[in-house]
Formats: C-alpha cells, structure tokens, sequence
C-alpha cells in the first residue's frame, strides 16, 4: 500500500519528519510524532520538540516558504551550535510518514535553512525552496582585482603548501578577537593579513574568522579577527592561520606566482578615463591606454 492509498483510507497514522545535514556532513532527524522513527538510515527523533508551519509551495519558479520552529531541548540541537552557524545553509528534507508502516512515505519539501532565530531556549528557521538558488547573481564581474576566492577551483592556490598556512597552538586569547601566536618564523609581518583563522579543534572546531590585522611583538605574533568566533577559542587548542590575498594582480604574481589563474581585468579603464575630455594640445591620437 502507498502512502496515497493509505491517506484515502480515512483513517490515518500519518507524521511529519524532518532530516537536516549541516555542511560539515552532520545528519540530524527529528519527527512530531511521539516515538522515535527510522528509515533511510536516519534515526527520526521524537523528542526534539519541533513543529512546522503549513508549507506554501507554488508552481514555476518561485520561492517555496515556511518555518520551521522549535525547543532547544534535544542533546544534538544546541543553542551554541546555532549560534556558531553550524545549521547555517544546511539542506533540509520533510516527509510526510505513516508511523505505522515507515516505507509508506512522502517527501513533500526538499531545500535549505535559511535565517535562524534564536530566544529564550527556541529557535525559528526560515525555509527556501530548491529554486531560491535561482535569485542569485552568477557569471563574471568585469572589474580589475580578482575574482576568485584564495585556494578555489578557479585560483587553483594549494593552500597545503607550508609557505601559505601554518598549525600552531595560540599562546593566549585576547578579548576573544586578539589572539597571541607563536613567533612563526618564516612568515614576514602582514603576511596573514586578510586571510582566515580555522579553528582545529575543542568545542570551536571548524569555524573560522577574517583577520584584521598581523603584526609582529616581542613575545609572539598578534593575530587580530574583525568578529569575535562564535564559540570563545579555548587554550591549547590549535588553529590553523591561511595567508591572505588583497586580490591585486602584483600580489597574485609576487606572493602567490600563480598570475596565470587571476581572475580580474587589471588592465581595464579606471573611472577617470572613462570621464576624460580631450584637451586642446594635449594628445588625441587614440593611442594604447598601456604604458
């Protein structure tokens, strides 16, 4: 019996399950249904004390909307988590399931979390659909600094090379955004400068921050975040330092050699030619913009 033909029995035993997978492959289940359930090797959790709206879905390409809303009450769905962006555009899917009989199912939303809201031990998650992807700008910006993002497919920067990142365990944490790093020789003064901080390890593990700015002291390196992380870096725990990257086609050359993969137009007419009159004597002759 399918899940239709059960529905039009009249009589019902019918549930809704939610399956969310965080970016970092962690797959969490939870249903509204009072006893645990399990079926495509998720384990559906009865007491994560979550509830769903009625779901909008429209035809075309328009944006499916909901809300799912909800109790911090389960082990697996923290507050510190929500707020260290774990569950931040993480892919969603809801069933509708016959708790009698698990294989007479539906999927009836397929899609990701969007904003989460957070007070007073509850939070609320914004829905988007499959086609929200499709509102988003794409292709090339025609504008003279790079592009890409360092160590992506387009730049092509292996970021595993010793001469672009180092692990080094902090030696003290500073109002959460100043963190005192070992002398680390080898890497002159501003090196990490716009690159990234990644958290290897402890409760933090796996988030990151920007950094701000990379000086040199008497008694180590300052490392200086523009945000503090989500989850205080706690002491002894290592973190990863990624050199950073201004974009500019002199620094893809001379830090990076890698100019062959830079994605900008370093070569294109600033706004000043573009507001440039001829001048009487000057030259007007056409000439190559280069020098």
């Amino acid at each position: 019996m399918s899940l239709q033909e059960h529905l039009e029995t009249g009589v019902t035993t019918v549930a809704r399950a939610w399956a969310i997978t965080r970016r970092d492959a962690v797959v969490l289940g939870f249903t509204d249904h009072d006893r645990d359930l399990a079926f495509e090797d998720i384990l559906f959790r009865a007491s994560g004390g979550m509830t769903a709206r009625a779901l909008q879905q429209i035809t075309g390409l328009g944006v499916d909307n909901s809300e799912a809303t909800g109790a911090l009450q389960h082990d697996s769905l923290t507050e510190a988590d929500i707020q260290a962006g774990r569950y931040d555009g993480a892919e969603l899917r809801i069933w509708w399931v016959n708790w009698a009989d698990v294989a007479q199912r539906r999927l009836r939303f397929r899609g990701s979390l969007g904003q989460l809201t957070r007070a007073g031990g509850a939070f609320r998650a914004e829905l988007l659909g499959l086609s929200e992807p499709l509102g988003r700008s794409h292709g090339r910006v025609y504008q003279p600094s790079c592009g890409a993002l360092l160590g992506d497919a387009q730049c092509r920067v292996d970021l595993g090379n010793p001469a672009f990142s180092v692990e080094a365990v902090p030696l003290a944490v500073m109002d959460g955004d100043r963190i005192l790093m070992p002398v680390l020789e080898g890497f002159a003064a501003g090196w990490f400068l716009k690159g990234r901080l990644e958290v290897l390890a402890g409760p933090g593990a796996g988030l990151g921050g920007l950094i701000k700015a990379d000086r040199r002291r008497s008694d180590g390196r300052e490392i200086v975040l523009w945000e503090r992380l989500a989850i205080p870096l706690e002491t002894g725990a290592p973190v990863r330092l990624i050199a950073g990257c201004d974009k500019r086609a002199e620094t893809c050359r001379a830090k990076f050699g890698n100019f062959l993969n830079f994605r900008g137009f370093p070569h294109i007419p600033g706004e000043d030619w573009l507001m440039a009159v001829p001048r009487e004597g000057g030259l007007n002759d056409g000439g190559s913009l280069k020098r």
